[in-house]
């Protein structure tokens, strides 16, 4: 609890003991007011202050503008007729009450925030000349080397070139597992190191670090605003003058038709009365309160959970995702790839990886020193079977063809590494003795139908065989797609840039509706932009990626979900959604959040709506007194308050 929410707490105890204390004081008159000001001074004049200033500044339209009318009128009622003054006071107090409990839900949604922003590392233990130097992680230039102590923060992403230990990333991923890292591992900003000494080579600037780039992202989440919030800042400004004005035709009108139609009195006692009770009923506070606060509630809990959500409008949006669009690889699949087979084109087909001939290891060494310049999964699996460092010196004229593969020479002869659009457009005949049961003349397309990613080798013009490479689906996909349909998911799709056997193999064994294969970057973004055409009125569209090279189509999409995507600049700049871990099931988490987030909102809505028009309807009529006014406002109030704290324990 804050010193403000204190000190507001400790005015709210007095006033009600003071209220409480006179009620039972036999005292009258002048001297009965001015103890009844006390408490009713101590508890409302800042709503005063603040309405008189908001005259002044001609901007009056607001809550503590009705407050303070409605409870000046109550008091100038209760002077006049000598009568009760505990209705002005109560408002008073218990809109006070309110604003404690909204206060305090706000506190606790920034705790949430908070506790995710104590990622932010204070220092870096710069090594330099053998000393650690201690330095401010902005000062640390790229390639620096830093020391991180068991129980300190990392400061900068980094390689590892020294040590091993545990690393803590449960407050970026809200995993309780700790992770291993040795030398040579990739580590991220904000995780905390849990046993050994570790040292890094920084490989960006503090600026450009996950940990600065997911801080920037949460802090202006709050920027970003859903339509109902939108809706809500709109209606409150129409309709906060609109109840003024009714509330002053409530008080004039009405005695005024007495007197020149009725020829009776006018009563302008009891209609002021009506007048200040449909005052004090149609303060706007729920709405205008709960509902930002639900969102923000729902934001910071699924920051807890590592979902981050760039603004309550993508919040909003997920929660009316029906149809959603997967890539394959690193998403669905682990992306992490082995060759699980070597078939030359003069062998009888051999499965398997152990003792291997002489033409198989020719093979698999012309393809890893073809693809030694590229990064992509494939290329690094390559590198991997082999084994061996490659001699850049003998390979030469490298030249990578987008979705296709690699055309290279090696010690002066000319290969082509790749896939079969490269073997056709090339004009090179795929012919295999091997392809299925060792059948000759099997042609590319039965090489399709492995359960793999095939990468064909061709020498000279010649055809040299294939590697196989295999991808492992994620244990937890299934059933991500199962809890998917469960929360009202209508369509999954997989678009890969795999052959047709592939994606078929991996579609079928997680259950999707539907997927698509050999696809390049672009056909991605078309495939997507045909869903978008089907999807109906309402409907939005999800695309998830791993947020490497997926961005174009993170962008088309509805909504662009980026999943296990720390440290990936791509990812941050182009998802709504960041997963801060690469299990899919934080995709079914990031969605129950959204749904649940946005009922509440709803409830929220129609709940304050439907409360306060009843009490204006009552309160109209005269049916309605100042204490069932003050339920209409406050204790609308403070449910609604205490419903959005529930999305605080989304997901």
């Amino acid at each position: 609890m804050t010193k403000k929410q204190k000190k507001n707490l400790i005015r709210i105890i007095i006033a009600a003991v003071l209220m409480i204390i006179l009620h039972f004081l036999p005292i009258s008159g002048v001297l009965r007011m001015i103890c009844y000001m006390v408490p009713y001074l101590v508890v409302g004049y800042d709503i005063l202050i603040k309405a008189f200033k908001g005259v002044i500044n001609r901007q009056p339209f607001d809550e503590c503008l009705l407050m303070a009318v409605a409870t000046i009128g109550a008091m100038a009622i209760a002077i006049y007729e000598d009568g009760d003054y505990t209705e002005g006071i109560a408002v008073m107090l218990f809109y006070q009450i309110g604003e404690w409990f909204q206060s305090y839900a706000v506190g606790r949604s920034r705790r949430n925030i908070s506790e995710l922003m104590d990622i932010r590392p204070d220092y870096a233990n710069v090594l330099k000349d053998g000393q650690i130097e201690r330095a401010d992680p902005d000062e640390v230039e790229i390639g620096s080397i830093i020391v991180v102590q068991p129980g300190e923060k990392i400061p900068i992403d980094g390689i590892v070139v020294k040590g091993s230990s545990t690393l803590d990333t449960g407050a970026l991923t809200g995993e309780s597992l700790p992770r291993e890292v040795g030398v040579n591992d990739e580590v991220i900003s904000g995780c905390i190191n849990q046993s050994g000494v570790l040292e890094l080579r920084t490989t960006r600037d503090f600026g450009e670090s996950t940990v600065s780039k997911i801080l920037e992202l949460v802090e202006n989440a709050s920027s970003r605003k859903s339509k109902s919030e939108a809706f809500i800042s709109r209606f409150a400004r129409i309709y906060t003058p609109a109840v003024v004005y009714s509330a002053l035709a409530l008080a004039i009108l009405p005695p005024l038709c007495r007197v020149l139609f009725l020829h009776a009195e006018p009563m302008f006692g009891s209609w002021l009365y009506r007048a200040l009770t449909f005052l004090v009923i149609s303060c706007p506070c729920a709405l205008v309160i709960s509902i930002p606060l639900s969102f923000f509630a729902g934001i910071g809990g699924a920051g807890r959970q590592g979902v981050l959500i760039k603004g309550s409008n993508y919040l909003e949006l997920l929660s009316q995702v029906k149809y959603l669009v997967f890539d394959k690889t690193g998403t669905l699949t682990k992306g992490v790839f082995e060759v699980t087979g070597i078939y030359p084109a003069n062998e009888p087909r051999r499965d398997g990886m152990e003792n291997l001939s002489n033409e198989q290891r020719d093979l698999l060494q012309m393809a890893a020193m073809c693809e030694c310049a590229s990064s992509h999964p494939i290329a690094k699996s390559l590198q991997k079977a082999y084994g061996k460092e490659i001699d850049r010196r003998w390979v030469d004229r490298i030249e990578e063809i987008g979705g296709h593969g690699v055309s290279a020479y090696v010690n002066g002869i000319h290969f082509y590494v790749g896939n079969d659009k490269l073997m056709r457009k090339e004009g090179i005949i795929v012919n295999s003795p091997l392809v299925r049961k060792g059948e000759k003349g099997a042609q590319s397309e039965g090489a399709s139908n492995e359960a793999g990613t095939i990468v064909h080798v061709a020498e000279d013009g010649e055809y040299r065989g294939y590697i196989l490479i295999s991808d492992r689906i994620r244990e937890t996909s299934a059933e991500a797609i199962q809890s998917l349909r469960k929360l009202g998911i209508k369509k999954t799709l997989m678009l890969t840039g795999d052959e047709e056997k592939v994606a078929e193999n991996v579609a079928k064994q997680l259950g999707l509706d539907d997927y698509a294969a050999r696809l390049l970057p672009a056909d991605k973004v078309e495939r997507v932009e045909k869903e978008l055409e089907k999807k109906g009125k309402g409907e939005m569209l999800a695309f998830v990626g791993d947020g490497i090279n997926d961005a174009p189509v993170l962008s088309r999409a509805d909504i662009g979900i980026a999943m296990g995507a720390l440290g990936s600049d791509a990812a941050i700049e182009a998802a709504d959604v960041v997963l801060m871990d690469d299990d899919p099931m934080g995709i079914v988490r990031a969605v129950r959040i959204a749904v649940k987030c946005m009922r509440i909102v709803y409830e929220n809505i129609w709940f304050a709506i439907g409360i306060k028009a009843i009490c204006l309807i009552l309160g109209a009529l005269g049916i309605a007194n100042m204490w069932l006014a003050i339920f209409a406002d406050v204790g609308v109030m403070v449910l609604a308050v205490l419903n959005a704290m529930r999305a605080l324990k989304a997901g």
